[in-house]
C-alpha cells in the first residue's frame, strides 16, 4: 500500500486507485475541465493524481519523485493557463506526467515508457499541449523565450511560461536565457520550481526570518490586501503605490540577495508554497496580468504525497519497474518497510528488461565505478568530474572514498570538460563521467580545450548505444560518429567488467585524451580474451575455429556478447562463425582489417552506433572485394523511440539472432541471388 500524505487516499493497488478513487480525475478530459472545480477537489484531484503516477511507475519504472513534487503546481498552471494557447514548457521534463494525464492522455498514461506507448518527456508530436520537447536539462527558458518572440511576431496574445527546477537552473544555457529576456522585455514567466535548495543564500538572522514568513499563506495575503486596500484610494492610490513596490524591492534588495532576477530585469515573486493550490493561482494570475518579464519562485516537496519518497528522493527520482508488489508496501506510519528497501526502488533506472530477473553480474556502470575507486586509490593523481549524475555515474563510492577528489559541477557538462583539462594541466589525471547523450553538449570543449591540447583527460560515456525506456533524447548512438573525428582521442569499448578496469587503466596511462563508451546494461561474463592486455588499435579474437571458419562476426563492447551467441547459432546450422572484438573504435588499422577478414567468406560487423559516418562502415568498404560479402549493421539516422534495449537491437538487425540470419543469408545465398534468411541448408 502507498500512502499519501494530506491527500487523504491510501491505495493498496493500482485496480482500487482505478475503480474507487478516480471519480474527479474522470471527469477531467481536458484543462478546461479543472477551472469549474472547488479548491478543495482539486486538493482531492492532486491525490488521485498522485496515486495514478505510483501505480504507473510502479509497472513502467519512471521519474517519481520529481512529478509527485509537482502535481499541485501542475494543477494550479492549467487552472490559471490554457493551453495550447498558452505554452508551458517544461524543463528536462522529468515532472510533466501530471501535465500528460490532464491533456486528455490519461486512457493512454498505463503505457507510459513502453514500446509505442507515451513517452516519458514532452514530445510536441504526442499532443499539441506539449509546446517544446525536452529531455536534457536548461532548455526551457530559452525555448519559452523564442516561443513568446514568435508570439509577439505573428500577433498571438498566449501567454508562455517556462518550468524550471533548481538543479536545471545551475546550467549556463538558463542564466543566457535570461539575460536575453530582460533585454527584450517580453512578458515571460519563469516558474522556479525549488525543491532541494535555495537560489541564493540569505544572509543574517532578520533575513532568514523573512525568508520563512515571505513563504507563508498569511504573509502572501496580507501584502495583496495591502495592495488592493492602497490601489482602491481614488486618486491617492494609483499614485502611492509605485512608491510602496519600490520600498518594498528596496528592503528586500537590504536582507535577500535575491536582487539577481532584479538585474537582469526580472519582477519576483516568492518564495511561493507550492503545495497551496489557491495562493499558486493567485500568485500566477497576477503574473499573467503585469506584462513583464517576472519570475515566480515556488518551494515544493519531491516525492511530495509518498513517505519513502519524501524521505529520500534521491532515491525515487527514477525507479525501475517492478514486477513484484515491492513498491506497493510503503504504510505511513512504518518507515522501515518503505519501498526504499526494495531493489526495484534503488535503482535509478531499470537495467534488464522488466520480463527477465535480476542480473546477478555487475553493470557497466558498477563496474567503472570500481575501476575508478581502484585507479584512484593507487594514484592520488585520479580525480573525478560529473556533471550533477553521480549516482547515475557510478561515482557513489569513489565520492564516499575520497570526496575531496570528487567534483560535481551541476548541470554544466561545457564547464565539467574544460575544467577537467586545467586540471589535466596542473599534472591531475581527471577522469569525466558524462551520459553519451550529454556528452553531445561538450563537443567544442573537448575538441578546442582537451585534444588541441592533446591532455590526458578520460571520457567516462555511460549509456553509450541503445539506451531503454527513455526514447529519443536520451539515447547514446551519435558519441561515436562526432569523437572520432576529434584529432588524437582514443576511443574505446570494453566487452566485460574486467575489460572496463584494463580499459580505464590504458587509458589513465595514456598520454592522450581518451573516450571509453559502455552502454546501459548487465555486463556479459568474462572470457579468456578479455584478460590479454589492451594494445592501443588492436582487437582480439574472442572465439576462432580451429579448422577455421566461413564467416566472421566483428563488434565491440557488449555487441560482442550478441555475436557470440550469433556464432553459436550459425554453428547450430552448419556454419562455422569466428569472433572479433574491436576493442578501439579508434584508433583502427583499416589495412590489416582488411587482411584479416581476407580469409573469410562472408563478414558481418556490428556497431551500437548510427551507421553513417560509422567505423564498421568505412571496416566494411577495407574488407569488401574478391567476392567476400561484407555487410556493415548499425542504427539509421532517424531518431530511436522509446524500447526495451533488446527491442531496440532487435531492430536494428542488432540482436544475436538477426545477427545469425544475416550471416547464414550471406554464406548460403539462394539459387536466384537473393539472400536466405533463417536457413542453413
Amino acid at each position: 500500500m502507498v500512502a499519501f500524505r494530506g491527500a487523504g487516499i491510501v491505495p493498496s493497488t493500482a485496480r482500487v486507485v482505478q475503480s474507487s478513487v478516480m471519480s474527479i480525475l474522470e471527469r477531467i478530459s481536458g484543462p478546461s475541465d479543472l477551472r469549474g472545480l472547488s479548491v478543495a477537489e482539486l486538493h482531492r484531484l492532486s491525490g488521485e493524481l498522485r496515486s495514478l503516477i505510483v501505480a504507473t511507475v510502479t509497472a513502467n519504472g519512471g521519474h517519481l519523485a520529481s512529478n509527485l513534487g509537482v502535481v499541485d503546481l501542475t494543477l494550479a498552471l492549467h487552472c490559471v493557463f490554457s493551453t495550447p494557447e498558452d505554452a508551458i514548457v517544461w524543463d528536462v521534463g522529468h515532472q510533466c506526467y501530471a501535465h500528460k494525464i490532464l491533456t486528455g492522455r490519461r486512457d493512454r498514461f498505463a503505457r507510459l515508457r513502453r514500446s509505442g506507448g507515451l513517452s516519458g518527456f514532452p514530445k510536441r508530436s504526442e499532443s499539441r499541449h506539449d509546446a517544446f520537447g525536452a529531455g536534457h536539462a536548461s532548455t526551457s527558458i530559452s525555448a519559452a523565450l523564442g516561443l513568446l518572440a514568435a508570439n509577439q511576431r505573428l500577433g498571438s496574445a498566449g501567454s508562455v511560461v517556462a518550468v524550471i527546477g533548481d538543479g536545471a537552473l545551475t546550467g549556463g544555457m538558463a542564466y543566457e536565457a535570461m539575460s536575453h529576456a530582460g533585454q527584450l522585455g517580453l512578458p515571460l514567466i519563469i516558474v522556479l520550481n525549488d525543491n532541494a535548495m535555495s537560489i541564493s543564500r540569505n544572509v543574517g538572522a532578520v533575513s532568514s526570518y523573512l525568508s520563512r514568513l515571505s513563504a507563508t499563506t498569511r504573509y502572501q495575503r496580507l501584502r495583496r490586501l495591502i495592495d488592493r486596500v492602497i490601489l482602491g484610494v481614488p486618486w491617492f492610490g494609483p499614485r502611492v503605490h509605485p512608491l510602496v513596490l519600490r520600498l518594498k524591492r528596496a528592503v528586500k534588495a537590504v536582507f535577500f540577495k535575491e536582487n539577481l532576477f532584479a538585474d537582469l530585469g526580472f519582477e519576483y515573486a516568492g518564495p511561493i508554497d507550492g503545495h497551496n493550490i489557491q495562493l499558486l493561482r493567485e500568485v500566477l494570475g497576477e503574473a499573467r496580468a503585469i506584462h513583464k518579464p517576472v519570475v515566480v519562485h515556488v518551494i515544493t516537496k519531491k516525492g511530495k504525497g509518498h513517505v519513502a519518497a519524501e524521505a529520500n528522493p534521491s532515491a525515487f527520482h527514477g525507479v525501475s519497474p517492478a514486477s513484484s508488489p515491492a513498491m506497493q508496501s510503503s504504510p505511513a506510519s512504518s518507515p522501515a518497510s518503505s519501498p526504499a528497501s526494495s531493489p526495484a526502488m534503488q535503482s535509478s533506472d531499470p537495467l534488464d528488461p522488466p520480463d527477465q530477473p535480476a542480473a546477478k553480474r555487475p553493470t557497466f556502470t558498477e563496474a567503472f565505478g570500481q575501476a575508478l575507486l581502484a585507479a584512484a586509490s593507487g594514484d592520488d593523481r585520479v580525480v573525478a568530474v560529473t556533471a550533477a549524475m553521480s549516482s547515475g555515474t557510478g561515482l557513489d563510492g569513489f565520492q564516499r572514498a575520497f570526496p575531496e577528489r570528487c567534483f560535481d559541477v551541476g548541470i554544466a557538462e561545457e564547464h565539467a570538460v574544460t575544467f577537467a583539462a586545467g586540471m589535466a594541466a596542473g599534472g591531475l589525471r581527471p577522469v569525466v563521467a558524462i551520459y553519451a547523450t550529454f556528452m553531445q553538449r561538450a563537443f567544442d570543449q573537448v575538441h578546442h580545450d582537451v585534444a588541441l591540447q592533446g591532455l590526458p583527460v578520460v571520457f567516462a560515456l555511460d549509456r553509450a548505444g541503445a539506451v531503454p525506456d527513455d526514447g529519443e533524447t536520451h539515447q547514446g548512438i551519435y558519441d561515436i560518429q562526432a569523437y572520432r573525428a576529434v584529432p588524437g582521442l582514443s576511443i574505446l569499448a570494453p566487452a566485460s567488467s574486467g575489460e572496463v578496469g584494463q580499459a580505464l587503466r590504458w587509458a589513465l596511462a595514456h598520454d592522450g585524451p581518451t573516450m571509453i563508451r559502455y552502454p546501459k546494461a548487465a555486463c556479459p561474463p568474462e572470457r579468456p580474451a578479455y584478460a590479454e592486455p589492451f594494445v592501443a588499435g588492436r582487437g582480439v579474437y574472442v572465439r576462432k575455429a580451429e579448422a577455421g571458419a566461413e564467416a566472421l562476426f566483428v563488434a565491440s563492447g557488449a555487441l560482442v556478447d550478441e555475436a557470440l551467441a550469433a556464432a553459436d547459432a550459425c554453428a547450430a546450422s552448419g556454419l562455422a562463425a569466428d569472433v572479433y572484438h574491436l576493442r578501439f573504435l579508434k584508433p583502427v588499422d583499416s589495412s590489416a582489417f582488411a587482411a584479416m577478414a581476407a580469409r573469410y567468406r562472408c563478414v558481418v560487423i556490428a556497431e551500437e552506433g548510427v551507421l553513417t559516418g560509422s567505423v564498421a562502415s568505412d571496416l566494411a568498404a577495407a574488407a569488401a572485394g574478391d567476392g567476400r560479402a561484407v555487410v556493415a549493421l548499425g542504427f539509421d539516422e532517424k531518431p530511436l523511440a522509446q524500447a526495451r534495449r533488446d527491442e531496440l537491437l532487435a531492430a536494428a538487425g542488432l540482436s544475436a539472432d538477426a545477427l545469425a540470419a544475416t550471416a547464414i543469408a550471406l554464406a548460403r545465398p539462394t539459387d536466384s541471388g537473393a539472400l536466405a534468411i533463417g536457413t542453413g541448408s
